[in-house]
């Protein structure tokens, strides 16, 4: 199942990475080892912001993990762990939108020396609830499933067409919208493509 545990953002100082904000849901792990859980999620996202250079994406397989990691060239950072199923690319594509939320809300004076309680910034948490399903947070993604949905939706009035007892090379003769030409090229092409064969 497709899942993301953790998000944060960081801001990569000089020699270390300051937390500024995070959120979790780990519902899926055993209630008395959640904070054992949170305090690795959050020191493994704090070792791949301070590694990473800045204007670089990353991302980093630790266990049953991925963590997805984004150091924008000002230095503000943004990670989400999440299981391996979350396509890469959306991962990134959500962090990036993160980040530039959390830009428009907070300003830049606050992320050198700030800390969780004082940056005002509380959109994580409805963050990590709409992108547990990753087309949300990739409109390409969203597309390509209504596609998908669509040709599921074609094949299958096609076939109640044909289970009725309709023959489909039948009603291409009878039909009056199709040209002599595309009854000609239909019977043509069932004579020598077997694929186009369809009762």
């Amino acid at each position: 199942m497709v899942r993301v545990f953790s998000l944060s953002v960081f801001f990569k100082g000089a020699t270390e990475a300051r937390l500024l904000k995070t959120t979790s849901d780990l519902q899926s792990f055993p209630f008395f080892q959640r904070g054992t859980v949170n305090e690795f999620m959050t020191f493994a996202s704090r070792t791949i912001v301070e590694r990473t250079q800045p204007t670089m994406r990353q991302s980093v397989k630790q266990d049953a993990y991925m963590c997805h990691v984004y150091v924008r060239a000002d230095n503000l950072a943004g990670v989400l762990i999440a299981d391996h199923e979350y396509p890469q690319r959306v991962a990134h594509t959500l962090i990036t939108k993160i980040l530039d939320d959390f830009t428009a809300k907070v300003p830049a004076g606050l992320w050198p020396n700030g800390s969780e309680a004082q940056i005002p910034f509380d959109a994580l948490p409805a963050f990590l609830t709409r992108y547990q399903d990753p087309k949300e947070a990739d409109p390409l993604l969203k597309m390509q499933t209504d596609l998908d949905e669509t040709k599921i939706i074609l094949k299958n009035t096609i076939e109640a067409v044909l289970k009725r007892g309709e023959n489909l090379e039948d009603m291409v003769y009878k039909s009056e919208q199709l040209s002599m030409q595309s009854k000609a090229f239909y019977k043509t092409a069932k004579k020598t493509n077997s694929c186009c064969s369809f009762s």
